[in-house]
């Protein structure tokens, strides 16, 4: 063993280059991010050879004193952060003082900036020890940093790099991160002389969606919801993709801290929990979110790239984050993007003529979803006849009456004698035929209505359901002999802290000895699961993400489950008042637009879509 001895200032800035800069994408995020801070808004980007030629970024932000800029190439020197106070409410995105001196270390670095009425000064460093030289030179207010030949001096580094391709598109992809959260900066790309991006300042929400339709794609932002909420301190807005609108990849997913991008395993859980049952199986939701809290509850320094943070309360924001998003999605309603009435009542308010809509009955419950039994939990399905289901199950009678006044929609004359809005006519139509005894055709305002069955039915069986079982509680049951469940002594103490928890779930547990418990009560619903294995994952879960979602998460299943058997299924031949009563019913059921699997339950084609499929007007 060797005796110990104090690093020299190059070996410690390459090693903590190491940990900062692992390829040129991290030179440019650490460079822009300090133009950011700056208060820039341009910043112009210049590269070459994918970044290991060349890395220029120019801003025109307050710029750097000329006292400070040989100070600026050292290790931990900062104008961010100044004591300990400073640290614990991090309001900028650079403050740990190493981008610089580590970027230096591995490069032939120039640095040349301006103060706002001063001439301008530049200093270059070689990568070596020896002392910077600062020389005057013409600049406008702002800083232009130049990083030629990265990874010169340390060849081994140099060598695990991609291509060119490969290390610009890694680049490319940082400044559209970081320009998604700055709207209010002008970014300028430019690749081998070539320009390639080019992200204009945007100011008022219609320009930020424009960015955001620029940068995430136009059908992103056709298919998005806009969100803004706020709650204990914390405020969330951005944009959240519609559950069809689904990916085969976490590709289109950007979450930010404060202006931040981060990649943070606890915002994921919990959109993916917002998300779990209205999302077809193995696919991804799209969003751009953005989360506002103060600095004093993140911490952003436990990663040196600085791409991870950590709550102070870790389960609030994870249940804000999603109860905000499940809030949004359950108030989608087929329609609700064209504005139109959603239920029988807002069309009284809308239609001129109160004699014609009184004909018009609100409609409540049409679509009979089958009972569910308090104790056994089963599920008892409609009688089935001659492959019809009787009528009085699906409707009131008034519903015929309906009928007769969407025949008077139909007639040109009538429409123009009562003078009846087509906002009348409500968002999912109404009912014209059936396919194959699959398919429910409807004709709305817009167009021709396409609904499945079976997955429309699903959907509204599978929400009475849930309100069924939130209304009426989880029902307990004894087990006759007790079930002793053998846990870590770190699982045993994690569980006997959350026994509160476990009693809203219906399970009664309690402490035997320091590795083991006892289960005296578990939940009817669970009756037939592995309680042992179910207790496990639960504690599994409040380890790592300090909270579960697993029995709600199995309920749910269950429910799903019951709700697909208990559906109509092809090919079951309805009657149009059948079919009007589950297109009512769909207008006023959460998350209609997905069965609890995640398929679609239905698709509009409009007039000019159909007009295109016969070539009309050319």
């Amino acid at each position: 063993m060797q005796r110990i001895q104090t690093l020299s200032p190059l070996l410690a800035n390459q090693i903590a280059a190491g940990e900062v800069i692992e390829r040129p994408a991290s030179v440019v995020k650490e460079l822009v991010e300090n133009s950011v801070d700056a208060g820039a808004t341009k910043i112009e980007l210049d590269i070459e050879q994918g970044g290991m030629r060349l890395i220029r970024v120019r801003d025109n932000g307050s710029g750097i004193h000329q006292d400070d800029l040989v100070l600026a190439l050292n290790r931990h020197a900062t104008s961010k952060v100044y004591n300990l106070d400073d640290l614990e409410q991090i309001a900028t995105l650079g403050f740990r003082g190493e981008a610089l001196a580590s970027v230096g270390s591995v490069s032939r670095l120039m640095l040349s900036s301006a103060v706002a009425n001063s001439t301008g000064w530049k200093v270059t460093t070689q990568g070596t020890e020896s002392a910077p030289q600062l020389h005057p030179t013409s600049h406008p207010q702002g800083t232009t940093i130049e990083v030629h030949d990265l990874f010169f001096n340390t060849p081994a580094r140099r060598k695990f790099l991609r291509t060119e391709k490969t290390e610009f598109d890694h680049i490319d992809e940082l400044i559209k991160r970081i320009a998604l959260s700055h709207s209010a900066v002008t970014f300028t790309l430019k690749h081998n002389q070539r320009l390639v991006r080019q992200y204009l300042a945007a100011n008022s929400d219609a320009e930020r969606e424009q960015r955001v339709g620029s940068l995430c794609g136009a059908a992103f932002i056709e298919n998005a919801v806009r969100i803004e909420t706020e709650a204990a301190g914390l405020t969330l807005t951005g944009w959240i993709a519609l559950p069809t609108f689904s990916r085969s990849q976490a590709d289109l997913q950007y979450f930010y801290v404060n202006n931040r991008m981060v990649r943070d395993k606890l915002v994921s859980h919990a959109v993916k929990q917002a998300y779990h049952n209205v999302l077809y199986q193995d696919r991804y939701p799209a969003f751009v979110l953005f989360l506002e809290i103060s600095p004093q509850l993140v911490d952003v320094n436990v990663h040196p790239t600085k791409h991870e943070v950590r709550f102070r309360e870790s389960r609030l924001v994870h249940d804000f984050v999603c109860r905000s998003l499940q809030d949004v999605l359950s108030r989608l309603r087929p329609g609700q993007a064209d504005a139109v009435p959603t239920t029988f009542a807002e069309v009284r308010a809308t239609t001129a003529d109160a004699n014609v809509v009184s004909a018009m009955p609100e409609l409540e419950t049409v679509v009979a979803s089958p009972a569910m039994h308090r104790a056994t939990q089963t599920i008892a399905p409609p009688p089935r006849r001659s492959g019809f289901i009787p009528e009085q199950q699906w409707m009131p009678l008034k519903v015929k009456e309906q009928m007769a006044v969407y025949g008077q929609l139909h007639d040109t004359s009538a429409i123009d004698n009562v003078n009846v809005e087509k906002s009348a006519v409500p968002p999912m139509g109404f009912a014209l035929a059936q396919l194959k005894g699959t398919y429910i055709l409807a004709e709305n305002a817009q167009g021709l209505i396409l609904v499945d069955m079976h997955a429309a039915h699903e959907r509204v069986v599978y929400e009475r359901l849930k309100k069924s079982l939130a209304s009426q509680g989880i029902v307990a049951q004894p087990l006759l002999i007790p079930l002793t469940v053998k846990l870590s002594e770190r699982e045993a103490n994690c569980l006997e802290s959350q026994y509160d928890l476990f009693q809203t779930l219906g399970l009664r547990v309690a402490r035997l000895s320091p590795e083991a418990i006892v289960v005296r009560e578990v939940p009817d619903l669970l009756r037939e699961a592995n309680v042992e294995q179910f207790i496990r994952d639960v504690v599994a879960d409040l380890l790592t993400h300090e909270q579960s979602s697993r029995a709600e998460e199995y309920l749910h299943h269950l429910l799903g489950t019951i709700a697909c058997h208990g559906a109509v299924r092809a090919p079951r031949r309805l009657t149009l008042p059948e079919m009007n009563g589950l297109l009512r019913d769909m207008e006023n059921t959460e998350n209609s637009g997905q069965c609890n699997h995640g398929r679609p339950t239905w698709t509009q084609l409009s007039l000019a879509e159909l007009d295109k499929l016969f070539l009309r007007g050319r």
